[in-house]
């Protein structure tokens, strides 16, 4: 299983992986008490948000905006998309230019790359594209897996990315699920499969100093609607089953980001709430923070997909997620482009710390965590 430093080494004793956890609460207590001090209550909410963008140039008003935001911390991060990629030496040179506007503390600098359907970088562009994750899994052990997953990883670190959002560990439980099993997303059915085959994905990108995430918590995989439509409810659907690669990984020492589901279950609902997952503290403090004891960071998923936007508005969107336990808030800027998105979202962080205390420290909770895992880029 996958860990960090001496977790891969033979003769690191069996016991350290029990350690792991308490050792990362210890470590990201005293980061963030430190990092806070350091920081403004608008520099850490700044680094809860990740936005997308318009443009595809250095030379893009759009990219020239962003990079001064992320300069002065207004955003912690960035989505590409596949509109914004018009060369691989274009997205390099705006990748660089990101990051050398805030070097002490980098950028998030994010998309999906998942292989098969899902990917921003194509062939179009000179990437070499791979099959998505049920073809990989059919047509390679998890050795194969990783060394295809290896070269991927290795081509996108050579763009300057520190982040893609995978590997889907949803079970492959609805053979007419309309956004998993549809478009392959899914390793397999099997809980163990999948953990293996999401271990090779995510050793692979590691191996390289990026960041992966692992989702859609709590399982997506079994649901017979598309959250980027609308409202989708698993209480029928949903098993306990689901939750079995994300405890599998943790148990393992993963600790990159959880990338938690619009999705709505009713005995998880913010007591009687009627809230997705993404915005419900039964499930990330009280499911995969408190059972399945997760210390690091959770993002969601867009926050403009259909199931959020269609029931809540920004403002109410934005707070929620905060309170629920959401660490950073994933943003595509693409329902109705806003160049103001990020600012509009950091005024409601730093306007509702100042009128709830309790806000204020989730933030900083959320800082400390973000920190911590903004340090491992790269190593």
């Amino acid at each position: 299983m996958l860990g960090h430093g001496g977790a891969n080494h033979p003769e690191t004793p069996v016991h350290a992986k029990t350690l792991r956890p308490l050792i990362a609460g210890l470590v990201l207590g005293l980061l963030a008490n430190t990092a806070s001090l350091a920081a403004s209550l608008e520099q850490m909410a700044g680094q809860m948000i990740v936005v997308g963008f318009k443009g595809d140039s250095v030379k893009d008003k759009s990219v020239i905006a962003l990079r001064k935001a992320v300069a002065e911390g207004r955003v912690g991060g960035v989505m590409y998309l596949k509109y914004n990629v018009a060369s691989l030496s274009a997205v390099k040179a705006m990748n660089e230019a990101f990051k050398e506007a805030s070097p002490e503390l980098p950028p998030f600098l994010t998309l999906d790359q998942e292989g098969g359907s899902v990917e921003r970088l194509t062939k179009d562009v000179g990437f070499p594209e791979i099959p998505n994750a049920q073809t990989v899994a059919a047509r390679n052990d998890p050795a194969g897996a990783q060394a295809i997953y290896a070269g991927m990883a290795k081509d996108m670190a050579a763009l300057g990315f520190t982040v893609n959002f995978g590997p889907v560990v949803d079970l492959n439980i609805n053979p007419k699920n309309l956004i998993i099993a549809k478009y392959g997303r899914a390793f397999s059915k099997d809980p163990a499969t999948v953990d293996a085959y999401a271990q090779a994905f995510i050793n692979a990108h590691h191996a390289e100093g990026m960041l992966t995430s692992i989702k859609h918590f709590p399982g997506h995989g079994s649901s017979t609607a598309d959250s980027h439509a609308g409202f989708v409810d698993i209480t029928k659907t949903w098993s306990e089953a689901e939750l079995q690669p994300y405890k599998d990984l943790l148990a393992g020492g993963y600790d990159d980001f959880v990338m938690v589901g619009h999705l709505y279950h009713k005995d998880y609902d913010g007591g009687g709430q009627r809230l997705p997952a993404s915005l419900s503290p039964d499930w990330i403090t009280g499911v995969l923070r408190g059972q399945l004891g997760y210390n690091g960071v959770v993002i969601s998923d867009d926050l403009e997909m259909g199931a959020i936007r269609k029931r809540f508005t920004l403002k109410e969107t934005v707070i929620q997620a905060v309170n629920a336990g959401m660490d950073v808030l994933l943003f595509s800027n693409t329902a109705a482009y806003d160049p103001a998105l990020g600012d509009e979202i950091l005024g409601i962080l730093v306007a509702q710390a100042g009128k709830d205390p309790n806000f204020a420290k989730r933030i900083e909770e959320s800082y400390g965590r973000i920190v911590a895992l903004k340090g491992r880029i790269g190593g």
